[in-house]
């Protein structure tokens, strides 16, 4: 049986289980509930009515929160000639081509948090693939990290851009911000990932799509949601 921490269930008697709250009052529960001294980042999982097994009922793509994720990401870029140059100028930590694929590989170097890598470059990425994957690090041109245009990537990270995908289960996890953001800027957030997740359903999938909205800190406790508090 899972033992929690002192903070945590303390922080727990705040939240009642039995309770789906509005938007607003998760959102003032979620700073209130924070255990940790530095500042937290804010999760939502999002449980959806899909099955994973099935290839037209998985999600998989990207977004830019509009307030941004409260964290800078590292941007590895994976490419040659002109594009390699857009993305030195536009501001990319790394950029090559096989010498960084070979860095890599022969060093196990992770000092990145994304890897943005042209179409003609991934058949070489392609090798490390059991690397990367594991990870989560594998360019995806549905996340928009295998593409021609390395400069826009590029931005999109910077401005707060967050990859998603259902797990086994149909859960959709991201970030929403930090503990230090302001409310609204943390409603704003979470009210673009669930409008935007629920113009993805599937065509398959019948009924509600849906299924819970949860919202927790880093190593705090989980806030169910009131999925009518959403324009959805």
């Amino acid at each position: 049986m899972k033992k929690f921490g002192k903070k945590y269930v303390e922080a727990s008697k705040n939240v009642d289980k039995t309770r789906e709250y509005s938007v607003t009052e998760a959102i003032k529960l979620v700073k209130e509930t924070s255990v940790t001294k530095f500042d937290s980042t804010v999760d939502v999982a999002i449980k959806l009515n899909v099955d994973p097994k099935k290839a037209d009922q998985q999600l998989r793509g990207s977004l830019v929160l509009p307030n941004g994720t409260g964290k800078s990401k590292k941007i590895l870029v994976i490419a040659k000639g002109a594009q390699a140059e857009a993305a030195k100028k536009a501001g990319a930590d790394y950029v090559g081509d096989k010498d960084m694929i070979e860095k890599i590989q022969k060093e196990n170097w992770f000092d990145y948090d994304v890897i943005i890598a042209t179409p003609d470059m991934m058949p070489e990425l392609g090798k490390i693939g059991k690397i990367l994957g594991p990870k989560g690090l594998m360019p995806n041109p549905k996340t928009n990290t295998v593409t021609m245009n390395v400069e826009s990537a590029i931005e999109d990270v910077k401005k707060g851009m967050v990859s998603f995908k259902t797990d086994t289960y149909g859960n959709v996890h991201s970030v929403i911000g930090k503990v230090s953001f302001d409310e609204a800027k943390l409603q704003e957030n979470l009210e673009y990932i669930i409008t935007t997740i629920s113009k993805l359903k599937p065509a398959s999938v019948k009924g509600k799509f849906i299924n819970s909205i949860t919202i927790a800190t880093t190593m705090g406790p989980g806030i169910k949601l009131d999925k009518n508090s959403f324009d959805i």
